[in-house]
């Protein structure tokens, strides 16, 4: 394929990039490449929105001086990319360039689209109650219709892999891609031009380059994560993969009379779920999962199909549930030398340089009640001068540096509480809660098992700490209040899954009172 450039028509380019990934570098570099090259060159940028709900533009456009010569003036070129008139796309980050796509960017007659795979979740997919990630297979896969060619790779992870920026890999591509007139040697001297990274920056350049030119589809997602083995501890627990007997599953299962009959994907998710149990608690509270998990077992073997996705749906969220987030879980992961050793890596720390993490902590007064044992914290929710004391020392929150003396010492003894964490009032609640949820399951699943597990699978609802754990709980309940009514209908399950999503929906609850109000009148069942 010709080089985009074979025109006597400028060469636009638009580089689409989140902050702190080199952007601005990037269009540097494309800028000293043309100019070097003989190229006239202009560049501008469209700062985007904070917090990931936007990326900055880049624009660049190479016009060949010789032309501007021959006609004896300057060229008149644009500020901004126009929709449908831009031949190469460089977007950092696969919604990126699914959004370059939207915009009209990106044209099958003209367009070369350069984009990483990797994706960094927008504001609106992070704070989904629900999973609301944007699938990657269907992006793509619009990015390729709507390319005259797709050059995509995990560009993300070729940076990490080279110790550089993700903005070198980016260049490595374009290279790669052949859609300008410039050699190798012409881009790697335009790298060492720029004097900073220089090594790291052509490292990352290199291997793009090689993977963009072996790519023969032209695209590719990063590689799904592998499945830990039913034996292994979760990344970042070694301070339990030395405890062999309390990780192998064989030693907290052995004598479960269930347990032989469990197909692979209970056993993968058992599997996940004991080390993160004896991880959070202790090893007793593992074998408490299974004690809980037995009962369901017996009620499996009698549903057939249905009977295995019942055990496996509530194996899943009953090992959320018992995993639940509260001051002690928290403190304890924010003071783990692992934590600080992956930030470490992540900002590319090195052994001279000076590493602070801060942390912004405001536990309010129902967290702090929740922490203390149960009749310290009945006390402290139910009287009024209590509340007015802690509301008041808590109003503000603090900023704890858990990297200095003091801050690591704070957290160090909240997580220490997790020897006294069963004598808390949250513990109470959620045996409570989730031995409530575990009955009904098993009243229901003899009666209608679909209806079980779709009741199982609405256990996601409650999740998070503070607000969203509040609203979730609230959605939960009023979901399991309606149960009564749900039971007497022929699409019970389909209902039950229908108030999950409404309350998954908005965090108003507005959709799911919509939904519990047109319950009535009811089919019924045959």
């Amino acid at each position: 394929m010709p080089p985009v450039a074979s025109s006597s028509r400028a060469i636009r380019i638009a580089v689409l990039a989140m902050g702190g990934e080199g952007g601005g570098v990037l269009a540097d570099w494309i800028v000293d490449l043309g100019e070097t090259g003989g190229y006239i060159a202009q560049t501008t940028s469209v700062p985007g929105v904070a917090q990931r709900t936007g990326a900055t533009i880049y624009y660049i456009e190479l016009f060949p001086r010789r032309l501007a010569d021959a006609a004896g003036r300057e060229p008149v070129l644009a500020l901004m990319p126009v929709p449908g008139d831009v031949d190469i796309v460089i977007a950092s980050e696969l919604m990126e360039a699914a959004r370059a796509v939207e915009r009209g960017l990106v044209t099958p007659d003209r367009t070369v689209l350069i984009a990483s795979t990797h994706r960094v979740y927008a504001m609106t997919e992070k704070i989904a109650l629900g999973d609301g990630r944007s699938q990657s297979a269907p992006l793509l896969e619009a990015c390729r219709r709507a390319a005259r060619r797709l050059v995509a790779t995990d560009m993300a992870a070729i940076a990490e892999e080279s110790g550089s920026v993700i903005s070198a890999a980016l260049l490595g591509a374009l290279a790669g891609s052949a859609a300008l007139p410039f050699t190798r040697d012409d881009f790697l001297a335009t790298i060492r031009r720029g004097g900073v990274g220089v090594e790291a920056s052509i490292r990352a350049f290199e291997l793009s380059l090689a993977r963009t030119m072996n790519d023969d589809a032209g695209a590719s997602l990063p590689s799904a994560p592998a499945t830990a083995p039913v034996n292994a501890a979760p990344a970042g627990l070694d301070d339990l993969a030395s405890l062999d007997d309390l990780v192998r599953l064989d030693h907290l299962v052995g004598r479960e009379s269930w347990w032989g009959e469990a197909g692979e994907e209970l056993r993968t998710i058992v599997g996940h779920a004991l080390p993160r149990l004896v991880d959070y608690q202790d090893e007793a509270y593992a074998r408490l999962y299974l004690e809980r998990l037995r009962p369901i077992a017996g009620l499996a073997r009698d549903g057939g199909e249905n009977g295995t996705r019942l055990l496996a749906e509530t194996a899943r969220q009953l090992a959320l549930a018992m995993t639940y987030e509260d001051t002690i879980r928290i403190a304890d992961l924010k003071t783990r030398p692992e934590r600080r050793a992956r930030i470490a890596r992540e900002v590319r720390a090195g052994k001279d340089d000076v590493l602070e993490i801060a942390e912004f902590l405001h536990p309010r007064l129902q967290e702090i009640a929740e922490t203390v044992p149960a009749p310290l914290g009945r006390f402290i929710t139910d009287n009024r001068a209590a509340r007015a004391v802690v509301t008041w020392a808590t109003r503000k929150g603090r900023i704890v540096t858990t990297t200095g003396i003091r801050g690591h010492l704070l957290l160090s003894a909240v997580a220490a509480l997790k020897s006294r964490r069963r004598r808390s009032l949250r513990f109470a609640a959620e045996t409570r809660a989730i031995e409530g949820w575990l009955d009904r399951i098993a009243a229901t699943a003899p009666k209608d098992c679909e209806l079980a597990i779709a009741y199982a699978e609405a256990r996601n609802l409650v999740k998070g700490y503070g607000d969203t754990h509040a609203r979730g709980l609230a959605s939960f309940r009023a979901i399991t209040a309606a149960l009564d009514r749900l039971e007497r209908r022929s699409d019970a399950a389909a209902r039950l899954r229908r108030l999950t999503a409404a309350a998954l929906a908005d965090d108003s609850g507005k959709a799911l009172a919509a939904e519990l109000a047109s319950l009535d009148p009811a089919p019924q069942g045959g």
